[in-house]
């Protein structure tokens, strides 16, 4: 028998003492402010969040905001804001929105711990959308901010195969000589709305 398979032998016959499960129910962390920390999350993951009472007034903030102002290509996903003109129906490869940069998509809640805004692409049809464009809007009701993750993994349901992912501030990454560097693999700019 070679090292190899003295190795598998040894790791098939080794007995790994069962242990029991964490209970999921306790005392998880809570704010009395929900949504002012998730807007100081958002901030400190390098997102830019504003409040606003409704849409009409996300979408005069929108049409304020420079990168929007200077935006080609246009992508919303969120009825009565910014200026849509790419068809993601008639996209077959998601190459084709190499170039896309805006977009503006709804978030079905969000999460005050850690300023994160669960997105699925159950109302897309490239769900590369999300990491593809140059700036991301999510939209998120107000009264869909949860405290914790405990809650937000109570929320998630999978009916069916799918796909849904957390997205918290702009893509980042501090690997390249050490320094961080923002838009590396994804959108250059997060702005959350939260509305109501």
């Amino acid at each position: 028998m070679d090292s190899k398979q003295q190795i598998l032998s040894a790791i098939r016959h080794s007995a790994v003492p069962s242990a029991k499960l964490p209970t999921l129910t306790g005392p998880w962390i809570t704010y009395p402010d929900k949504t002012r920390q998730f807007l100081d999350l958002v901030t400190s993951v390098g997102g830019r969040p504003v409040v606003v009472p409704d849409i009409a007034a996300a979408n005069v903030d929108l049409h304020q905001f420079a990168p929007y102002a200077g935006a080609k290509r246009i992508f919303s996903n969120v009825a009565g804001m910014g200026d849509n003109n790419v068809n993601l129906e008639a996209v077959t490869d998601p190459h084709e929105l190499e170039d896309l940069d805006f977009a503006i998509l709804p978030g079905d809640f969000a999460v005050a711990e850690n300023g994160a805004i669960w997105v699925t692409d159950r109302a897309l049809t490239q769900r590369v959308v999300y990491f593809i464009t140059q700036h991301l809007v999510l939209v998120v009701q107000a009264d869909q901010i949860l405290d914790n993750m405990h809650q937000a993994y109570a929320r998630l349901a999978f009916p069916e195969a799918g796909f849904g992912v957390f997205i918290s501030g702009p893509s980042k990454t501090a690997d390249i000589e050490q320094s961080l560097v923002v838009g590396a693999h994804g959108a250059r700019s997060l702005t959350v709305y939260v509305v109501g």
